[in-house]
């Protein structure tokens, strides 16, 4: 038996009560039937059917009717319409199990009765697609008539030059750098590359502690006290090195005042006593006990080698002095400075607000008012002024907006003060709406 056209599709409808009402066009799916959702065609539950019944099989491009054995219906084989009986009784129909299965050719149609509804099935032509309609071509418009020539031209001749250069710059070899030597470099390179050691100073050469510095000997030149003995010598040349430092130090800053001579009661004469009245800086050092001070005389007599020699160094214990006076730096007083803060009846524009009690209320913390006046007088003893400020009472009481409406004193620092003082107020007034306050303060130093 001849397959049926791969190019047919079969048509199944169900019809109930006379009338189509589903159908469905297949190529090579099964249908099926049933209650179960997943049917190609969904029934009614009935006792007669199974869950799922798969009435139209495809196998090998071939579809199969399947029937049970109390299934009726008909079915046209292209020259008699033999029923399901007659299949089943004269073998026209395969057993498989307990159902029979007959090979459909594409001239085959039928129908199945399956209680109250009944399905048909044939072969039928795939719908022709439908030709997509045409423009006339006398109105159809193409892409080259629509395109903007000038603008691809440029487009296109951009792209050619482009792409041109970049594929000769790819095609070109690298060109190959020289290398040089060295000496074949220049001074600037040179010196980036191997930097220059800086040039060492020389250092003076510093003689050892066992060592004493060179100096060129004069001959000695004869003198009037050439004739004293030798021990006298270093003592009377002390002596007058010693007078020639205090000379050069007596007018220097603080030395001036240590080794001030004369009976006056500055501090340090107080702090050294008499020691340091009509003597100078080392006879007044001479009575600190447990303080060695260090002379020419004492450093030069067999305690060291003078000039770059090193005296004895002795330690320092309890430091006192002859006839230690006390200082009387005084005690620090804090000028007390007063001013005066006078206001005035302040001008209101609601009647939610009363003058009196409002001008009761600013009195009672005019002290803070005035404290501000008061930190700034301590800086500046002539200031004085007027200082108007203006703000709403909210209806909680508060201070809503606030502004400086005059300031005569000439200090910021005055005004923010007494705004900072203003924004911490609640008064006792709830006013419907805001009221605005004006409120003038007259500054003055009272002596």
């Amino acid at each position: 038996m001849a397959a049926p056209s791969s190019s047919k599709l079969l048509r199944v409808g169900l019809i109930q009560n006379g009338q189509i009402v589903e159908e469905h066009h297949v190529r090579r799916e099964s249908v099926t039937i049933g209650h179960d959702a997943r049917n190609t065609i969904v029934l009614p539950a009935s006792d007669d059917r199974p869950a799922r019944f798969s009435v139209f099989e495809n196998q090998g491009h071939q579809f199969l009717l399947v029937i049970n054995e109390f299934m009726k219906g008909r079915v046209n084989l292209g020259s008699s319409d033999v029923d399901f009986d007659a299949l089943r009784s004269q073998g026209l129909a395969s057993r498989r199990g307990d159902l029979y299965v007959l090979p459909l050719q594409e001239t085959a149609r039928g129908k199945v009765e399956l209680g109250d509804a009944t399905l048909f099935f044939q072969f039928v032509a795939p719908k022709a697609e439908e030709a997509r309609p045409l423009m006339p071509s006398d109105i159809r418009v193409s892409r080259w008539k629509t395109m903007d020539r000038v603008f691809f031209g440029i487009l296109a001749a951009s792209l050619l030059v482009h792409f041109s250069g970049a594929a000769i710059i790819l095609s070109a070899e690298a060109p190959k750098e020289q290398e040089l030597a060295l000496d074949q470099l220049d001074d600037r390179f040179v010196r980036a590359i191997i930097p220059q050691r800086p040039i060492e100073t020389a250092k003076p050469a510093t003689p050892g502690p066992a060592e004493t510095p060179k100096e060129d000997v004069k001959p000695p030149e004869p003198k009037d006290g050439a004739d004293k003995p030798a021990s006298e010598k270093p003592a009377a040349a002390a002596a007058e090195r010693h007078a020639e430092m205090v000379k050069k130090v007596s007018d220097k800053g603080l030395l001036k005042m240590l080794g001030s001579k004369g009976s006056g009661t500055g501090a340090f004469q107080d702090v050294l006593g008499s020691a340091s009245g009509g003597s100078d800086i080392v006879a007044a050092l001479q009575g600190a006990g447990g303080v060695g001070v260090a002379n020419e005389a004492s450093v030069g007599k067999g305690n060291g080698p003078r000039g770059g020699g090193t005296g004895t160094v002795t330690g320092i214990g309890e430091l006192g002095t002859q006839g230690g006076g006390k200082v009387d730096l005084g005690t620090k007083k804090e000028v007390e400075v007063k001013g005066r803060v006078q206001d005035a009846t302040p001008d209101v524009d609601s009647s939610d607000v009363d003058r009196d009690a409002l001008a009761r209320y600013v009195r009672a913390r005019k002290g803070a008012i005035q404290s501000c006046y008061e930190k700034e007088l301590k800086r500046n003893p002539n200031l004085k002024g007027k200082v108007v400020v203006r703000f709403s009472i909210t209806p909680s009481g508060r201070v809503g907006d606030f502004e400086i409406d005059e300031n005569t004193l000439g200090s910021e620092a005055v005004a923010s003060c007494i705004r900072a003082a203003i924004r911490g107020w609640v008064f006792p007034f709830k006013p419907e709406s805001a009221a605005t306050v004006s409120y003038p303060f007259v500054f003055s130093p009272t002596g």
